[in-house]
């Protein structure tokens, strides 16, 4: 791969973000007044946009929004430095620790702390040989729940890594992913269809009842097996939703842009004309 600027240089840029930063946040009204309850719905929304770059592999976007979220990064740490509490350095250090850790099978535990003088949230009693044989992607999953259960500071059970917060779909998915490291899950993939549709056949029974309480657990418990099955297809349920929904709008802007041009509204056109520009602006996408 080539590279396109050197370490040294990477260094610098680093160091030019954080030089900036402090100067804003000394100079400028509105960096000046943020705190991280004010940053917070900020730090969402960047996030958000940065996933949105990455759905559509805009590389010049993702390069964009990837400096956003970095500064955002850089922003709690200064505050985190106003306060006495840490800094950037610690932020850093934190990081290189717990992936040295958490990565038995590349590193030795003496290398914990090598730039870090401040005590670590790391267990002492943690040895190289107990998890120093992964060779393959699963093993290291495997060992990384395993290994984190292990930290001082760490997770004090299997899901409570899991962020309160995630969105429904991706804590589906996490939430079965950390039990599946430990032994929670199907035996055989195939068998999970048969609680697909007995999820299904439930949710059916209650939409015919009428029952709205009862339907949206039902409704619950169907998509919760839905998003098991992807993952246990190495599918992800989240990024396949998003470009479904990408897709829709594009489909339903092409009717949406004919009727414009017909000088129809959507309102008067029957479903029977729409439904005809909705296959036109599939065929489309087909024949691209």
């Amino acid at each position: 791969m080539e590279q396109k600027h050197t370490r040294e240089e990477k260094m610098a840029a680093f160091g030019r973000m954080l030089d900036v930063l402090d100067t804003l946040r000394e100079k400028c009204p509105w960096d000046k007044k943020q705190t991280n309850e004010s940053l917070r719905p900020n730090t969402i929304e960047e996030t958000y946009e940065l996933c949105d770059a990455l759905m559509k592999k805009d590389t010049m976007e993702i390069c964009k929004e990837l400096g956003d979220v970095l500064l955002h990064v850089g922003f709690y740490a200064r505050i985190g430095e106003e306060n006495s509490q840490f800094d950037i350095a610690d932020v850093c250090n934190e990081l290189v620790d717990k992936l040295i850790f958490r990565h038995p099978h590349v590193y030795h535990p003496s290398q914990i702390g090598a730039f870090n003088p401040k005590p670590l949230p790391y267990g002492e009693d943690h040895e190289k040989s107990e998890f120093s044989e992964a060779k393959s992607v699963e093993q290291v999953l495997d060992n990384w729940e395993q290994i984190k259960q292990k930290e001082k500071n760490g997770n004090k059970s299997v899901l409570s890594g899991v962020p309160a917060s995630l969105p429904s779909i991706i804590k589906a998915y996490r939430i079965q992913d950390k039990a599946r490291h430990v032994g929670f899950d199907w035996e055989n993939k195939q068998d999970v269809w048969a609680k697909v549709r007995e999820e299904l056949d439930e949710l059916e029974t209650e939409l015919k009842k009428e029952d709205k309480v009862r339907s949206e657990k039902e409704l619950g418990d169907f998509i919760f097996a839905v998003i098991n099955a992807a993952r246990l297809y190495h599918l992800n349920p989240d990024n396949a939703l998003e470009e479904t929904n990408q897709k829709f709008i594009r489909r339903f802007n092409y009717i949406e842009e004919h009727s414009i041009k017909a000088g129809k509204p959507l309102t008067e056109m029957t479903l029977e004309e729409m439904d005809a520009l909705w296959n036109e602006a599939k065929q489309k996408e087909i024949n691209k």
